[in-house]
Formats: C-alpha cells, sequence, structure tokens
C-alpha cells in the first residue's frame, strides 16, 4: 500500500497542482456550513434520558415522500440493562411527533410523552444484561429546530429530504437515545418512497424492493455507530463510483450526485482515491472496508461526516479531504464530550492539510500560514471547549478546528514524526477507544507513550491555557560562535510561559542550517556554531509554531535595554506610561501593534517618559517596540 501511495502521489502531483485552487475561504466556508447547520440542535435533550441500557441495534422503518415534510414509522431498538431493577427505559423524541403506539413482546405498553422525552414503563424487570427489545411506532412533523435536523427543500426544482442530527438533533425526527456515552453495534435502515427518487443512507444497499408505486430501499451497517451520526436523504439522484485499490481488494466510494451536477462532480471526486489511500499510510486502513465510503449532495453548506455515506454541498478536494478524514478521527474514535469537539474538528482539519503536504505540496505552507495567522488573529481562546451548551463555541472556526489542527502538528514537532504518528495509530487501534469514544486524556496517554515524554506542560498550555507566544530573537556572530538571546510575550495571561524547541534558520548565500533551541524560560541564551558568515536569519520557516508578531534582531545588548525600560499599569484602562533612560542622543521610537501585528501607532520618544493614550483600544493584548538605534525590545501589556 505504501508503494501504491507513492506511486498515486507522483501520478496526481501535476494533476492536482492544476486542479486545486486554493483558498482558505474554502476552510471558513466548511466551518461556517457546519457551525450553522448545527445551530438549533444544541438542547440538552440527553441530560435527561436513562443512561442504565446499552444500544446494540436499530431496526429502522421510515415512510417519507421529499414533495412533504412528514415522517412516519417505527424503531425498534435491541438494548441491555446496564444497571440492577430496569424496570423502564426513556428515549429521546421530541413533542412535535407523535407516538401511535409502542409494542413490546407483542404486546402494547403505556407511555408518556413529555418534554421531548419518551418513558416507557415495562410489566416486569429486565435482568441485567440481559438482551430485550422494543418498538416504537410514530408519525408527524419533525420540529423546526432553526436550521433544522430533518429538512424538506427542493434542488432544480426537485424535492429532496435530508437529515442531519450533529450534536442532539436525531431526536427530532426519530426515538432514539442521544449524546456521546453509547453506539448501537449495527442498524438496518428501510426507506419506503416514491419509485422516482433514491435513498443514500449508511452502510451498504442491500436491496430496493418494488412496493407498489414506491420502493424500500434497505441500508444496512454493521459497525457501531454515535447517534449522530445515522443519517438518511431522499431525491433524484445519480449513481456513480470511484474505486480504490486495497492490495487485492478494493473499496467502493458511491457518489450519489444531483443529475445537474453530476458532470462537475465527476470530474472532482476522483482526488478521493489517493486521499483514501494517504490515510490508510497514515492510520491504517479504511475504518469501515468491509461496506463503503459515499458521497451524497445535499442542500446545506459544508459537509458532514454520517458514517459511511458523506453529505456534501459541493466536491472541493478540502472539503473532501475534510470529511474523508472524520471517518479515522471522528466516527471510528467519536470525541466522548462536546468539551472535546477538537478531537474531532481538529483532526479533520489536520488530515486535509496532510492532503496537501503529500499530495499538494504547494499549497501546504499556504494552509499552514493561513491557520496560525487566523489563531493569532485574537490574543486569547482555548481548544478545550468551555461552553457546550453554545453551537458557536463547540464549532468556533479558529479554536476548534484551526488551532485543534495546529496544536497537533506542533506536537508533531515537538514529539518527532515517528512518535507522533505512531500516537496515533495506536489511539485508534487501542480497545478502549476503537469503534467508540475518547477524550483527550486518551489522546494523551498515547502521545506520552510513543514519545516516552511526560507532556502535560503541552496540553496544560495548549489544550487548557489560553493565546500564544511571540518571540524576540536577539543574535551576534563572532568567527563561528553564535550567540543567541530568546525573549518570550504571551498573548493571554493565562499561560506565564510556552515552553516549546523553537526552530531558527541560519543562512549564507547558498548555506543554511536550522538549528533547534529548547527554550524553557524568557531571556535564555544560547551558544551554537555556525561554520560559515551568517547573512539572513529567519524564526520558524516551516510554520510548526503557533506565534506571531516575533522580531529578530542582530547584536543586540538586549539584557541592558530591558533593564531600561518600564511599563505602567498593566492591565491598563486609559493609559500606559512608558519610562525609558535613552543610551545616545537619538530619537527613540515606540511601535504599538495589536496581536496580529497590525500597526496601532507610532511615536517618538524624546524624553524619559512617554504617556500613551489607550482609552479608544479594543479590549486584548498588545505588543509596544521600542527601537533605540540598533537596540530593540518588544514589551507587552492588556487593555480591560
Amino acid at each position: 500500500m505504501r508503494k501504491l501511495i507513492t506511486i498515486s502521489a507522483c501520478i496526481l502531483s501535476g494533476y492536482l497542482h492544476a486542479q486545486v485552487k486554493y483558498s482558505n475561504d474554502d476552510f471558513l466556508q466548511i466551518v461556517k456550513g457546519e457551525r450553522d447547520a448545527h445551530i438549533g440542535k444544541i438542547l440538552h435533550k440527553v441530560q435527561s434520558a436513562s443512561f442504565n441500557y446499552d444500544v446494540k441495534y436499530y431496526n429502522c422503518h421510515w415512510n417519507v415522500d421529499p414533495a412533504v415534510n412528514y415522517i412516519s414509522g417505527s424503531i425498534a431498538t435491541y438494548f441491555t440493562p446496564t444497571q440492577a431493577a430496569f424496570d423502564s427505559i426513556i428515549f429521546n423524541l421530541t413533542n412535535a411527533l407523535t407516538v401511535d403506539s409502542v409494542i413490546y413482546h407483542n404486546a402494547p405498553l403505556t407511555f408518556n410523552h413529555t418534554v421531548d422525552l419518551l418513558s416507557i414503563a415495562f410489566p416486569s424487570v429486565i435482568p441485567i444484561n440481559s438482551l430485550d427489545s422494543i418498538t416504537v411506532y410514530y408519525q408527524g412533523v419533525p420540529a423546526n429546530t432553526g436550521f433544522g435536523s430533518f429538512i424538506q427543500d427542493a434542488h432544480n426544482g426537485t424535492p429532496i429530504i435530508w437529515t442531519l442530527s450533529e450534536p442532539y438533533g436525531a431526536s427530532d425526527w426519530w426515538p432514539c437515545k442521544n449524546g456521546l456515552t453509547d453506539k448501537a453495534d449495527s442498524i438496518d435502515i428501510f426507506v419506503n418512497t416514491p419509485a422516482a427518487y433514491n435513498v443514500a443512507s449508511n452502510g451498504i444497499l442491500a436491496s430496493v424492493t418494488p412496493n407498489g408505486s414506491n420502493k424500500i430501499y434497505h441500508w444496512k451497517h454493521r459497525y457501531p455507530i454515535a447517534t449522530y451520526l445515522i443519517c438518511f436523504s431522499v431525491t433524484n439522484y445519480v449513481k456513480y463510483s470511484n474505486w480504490v485499490p486495497f492490495g487485492n481488494d478494493t473499496l467502493e466510494v458511491v457518489n450519489l450526485v444531483y443529475p445537474e451536477d453530476s458532470a462537475s462532480a465527476a470530474s472532482q471526486t476522483g482526488a478521493i482515491v489517493s486521499m483514501i489511500q494517504l490515510y490508510d499510510s497514515l492510520f491504517g486502513i479504511y475504518p469501515f472496508q468491509n461496506e463503503k465510503y459515499g458521497h451524497a449532495e445535499f442542500g446545506w453548506g459544508g459537509g458532514m461526516e454520517h458514517q459511511t455515506m458523506t453529505f456534501v454541498s459541493g466536491f472541493g478536494f478540502e472539503l473532501i479531504a475534510h470529511e474523508l478524514g472524520h471517518h479515522w478521527f471522528g466516527d471510528k474514535v467519536t470525541c466522548g464530550s462536546w468539551e472535546d469537539i477538537w478531537i474531532n474538528e481538529g483532526f479533520a482539519t489536520y488530515l486535509s492539510g496532510l492532503c496537501y503536504e503529500h499530495l499538494v505540496p504547494g499549497i501546504w505552507l499556504p494552509f499552514k500560514q493561513d491557520k496560525i495567522n487566523y489563531i493569532t488573529s485574537q490574543p486569547n481562546g482555548s481548544v478545550r471547549c468551555v461552553d457546550t451548551t453554545s453551537v458557536n463555541r463547540i464549532f468556533n472556526g479558529r479554536l476548534s478546528y484551526a488551532k485543534g489542527a495546529m496544536i497537533l502538528h506542533q506536537l508533531r514537532w515537538v514529539i518527532g514524526d515517528s512518535a507522533f504518528f505512531a500516537a496515533l495509530n495506536n489511539y485508534l487501534t487501542d480497545v478502549n477507544t476503537a469503534y467508540g469514544f475518547a477524550r483527550t486524556s486518551d489522546l494523551k496517554s498515547h502521545f506520552e507513550a510513543s514519545s516516552g515524554q511526560n507532556l502535560t506542560w503541552y496540553f496544560d498550555d495548549w489544550f487548557t491555557g489560553e493565546g500564544f507566544p511571540s518571540y524576540q530573537i536577539n543574535w551576534s556572530q563572532s568567527g563561528s560562535t553564535v550567540d543567541i538571546t530568546v525573549n518570550q510575550t504571551q498573548s493571554d495571561l493565562s499561560v506565564p510561559f510556552f515552553e516549546l524547541p523553537l526552530p531558527i534558520k541560519f543562512m549564507h548565500n547558498s548555506q543554511d542550517t536550522i538549528i533547534r533551541l529548547n527554550n524553557t524560560f524568557s531571556g535564555q541564551s544560547f551558544s551554537i556554531n555556525i561554520p560559515f558568515t551568517i547573512n539572513a536569519v529567519t524564526f520558524d520557516p516551516d510554520d510548526w509554531i503557533i506565534s506571531n508578531s516575533n522580531t529578530i534582531v542582530t547584536g543586540i545588548a538586549e539584557n541592558k535595554l530591558k533593564n531600561q525600560i518600564e511599563i505602567y499599569p498593566n492591565p491598563a484602562n486609559t493609559s500606559v506610561t512608558i519610562c525609558y533612560d535613552k543610551t545616545n542622543s537619538t530619537d527613540v521610537n515606540v511601535a504599538v501593534t495589536d496581536a496580529t501585528g497590525k500597526l496601532i501607532t507610532n511615536k517618538l520618544f524624546t524624553g524619559t517618559k512617554l504617556i500613551l493614550d489607550v482609552s479608544a483600544y479594543e479590549s486584548g493584548i498588545y505588543f509596544i517596540k521600542v527601537t533605540d538605534g540598533n537596540k530593540v525590545v518588544t514589551r507587552s501589556f492588556s487593555k480591560e
């Protein structure tokens, strides 16, 4: 497979360079589409559902006509009690739908359907760990939850119905167990719909059976699946397939697209072949290889990684790579809390970047630069989702997606490729997480095991902590000896110092070398040997480090200057006073920039004290750069 990847990458490299038009707007559209699609579905219905049973299997029968906003059907849930004295069961189900009956062992049961919960009492206690089942018959018009979990719409004049359930929207259209604690071991889905239409769903299409003027599509899936990843879509799809070789076998990629878009889709989905092969070489074989991968076109911006059948609004390179990446990170291993959504979305974003690195390398550097600029456009915010009641916070593009991706990339630099990819493979195959749920602590333990390092400091700084560092690199050369001093300021006070190995590139015409400095405190000095005369220095030339507003100065007596400058108050409200004794008669320049590097003001310092009016500044972190001849120092202050 690794040889096949190399061959495919070489064949496609020229093609993709010509075909892939990169823009960071593509990434922002993915984020916006996913965030907006989830608005209205964040209600914590899961909190009141019962957790005292384990779902084993769902048998779903649905009747839908895409021309009519309506659903009816039945759900047979097979379960095992996980606690003693189990004499009732609770499902999540919106009150907008009507429960017609509940059948248990061929007999009807009474039920209570209130506050979006369906409660059912059994005639007797069901023993712990024993397999049993219950069937709910229901119908109605699913609730309109903002952007909806069940959408009836049209494309080119043809009706369509699709579902979209993340995070808690499944219960808007079927009785189920919401949440991130339980996966059904398998599902069967039967959709009865007018014969003019086609159905997309999870797993493989087992049969299409005539039913009068209708057809019944039977999709079956035999892998564990989280509730929010169960789906269907119905319209006049046309089908074509791409095929991915796996040794002596192949994986079918089923594409169900609108007839009016079939030509443009077919010209783009071929890239999926090398993407799947790449992910296979890096992270192990496609997790659902016994069935299929698929795309189904739908009418919302962005995409949704429904297990084995991704819903997409288009077929751009980055969107396809992002949603495919979720099938390893998000579907096979699913975040165990929305607090840890980054181990879904950060990974999918980074995997799309890896597609650029390996398949379209000319775009890899712009991809990283755009993500770092986006992350550092604001001074604060943690990757850990601190408000799981807010869709905008859960699906925050800067933090959950971009910063989540780049703290992975940065950790790859810290521990090295071998340990990084070994950790991810072990994480994906760990019996405690594979086809189940994981938290950030699970991922951290695998990075620690593969690297042999305690990485608490890293996750404290970059997962829980907020902000990013800015570096002031001061260097001088005497013969072959190069002296370097590294100072650091932080954009947010939650992290007193970001401890990282720093890559610095020294150059002279055709000669260059990258030195790795293990920076453990601000003001740290290093002495290294460089066997050529340096005429240029670059900090982090390959964009491994999440940082901004960095400066590099030659031949600076930095410590002397630093002792001569004082800034107060800090934090500031209306003004900042800068006290400084000049070392010569020349004017001193004082420049103030925000956390993005944008120049706010530029003044001359002619005396020993300068008062800056900051009353109109927005709250955040600002940097003061003082230049005195060939001496430069950068300090930071926060505006309240």
